[in-house]
């Protein structure tokens, strides 16, 4: 059960840790113990409670859509009456080509990030929102800068 992640505090070793896993989840405590000059065992305890507050929400392998056959990648504002958000929010969760949904303000209500093998299934996908309300798609043709968390500060490697 997570904690409410205001009952713990985040020092400057804790956002050290935090930016050692962002970059390898797979790195080993001791790696990380020798970089903070803290033990094996408090570096771990460490870890643990900041999974416990809420701060590590989990553990990703990063997945490369295109070499698993998903080459197209889109953006989709999507306007949904408010009304129909009680209807829309169970759908868009249990379409598995959705990156992410957001609601946003402006003159559409979504956006949502997909990942299709092809034009026509993206097509076929954007055809079926249509009944939730007006949409505007944009599809990638290349990516300058990936996900990143970047808010947590990288320590300086020497």
């Amino acid at each position: 059960m997570k904690k409410d992640n205001r009952t713990y505090v985040i020092d400057e070793t804790d956002k050290q840790i935090l930016s050692f896993l962002k970059d390898n989840a797979r790195l080993p405590v001791k790696h990380i113990a020798e970089k903070t000059f803290l033990s094996p065992t408090a570096i771990a305890t460490r870890i643990e409670r900041l999974e416990e507050a809420g701060y590590i929400t989990g553990y990703h392998a990063h997945l490369n859509p295109e070499l698993l056959g998903f080459r197209v990648k889109a953006f989709i504002n999507v306007e949904v009456d408010p009304v129909r958000k009680k209807e829309f929010y169970p759908y868009i969760q249990s379409q598995l080509n959705v990156v992410e949904c957001n609601c946003v303000t402006g003159d559409f209500s979504m956006l949502v990030e997909v990942l299709f093998p092809t034009t026509s299934d993206l097509d076929l996908f954007i055809n079926e929102l249509q009944h939730f309300g007006r949409t505007k798609t944009m599809i990638v043709f290349s990516t300058s800068v990936e996900h990143r968390d970047s808010f947590i500060d990288v320590p300086d490697e020497e």
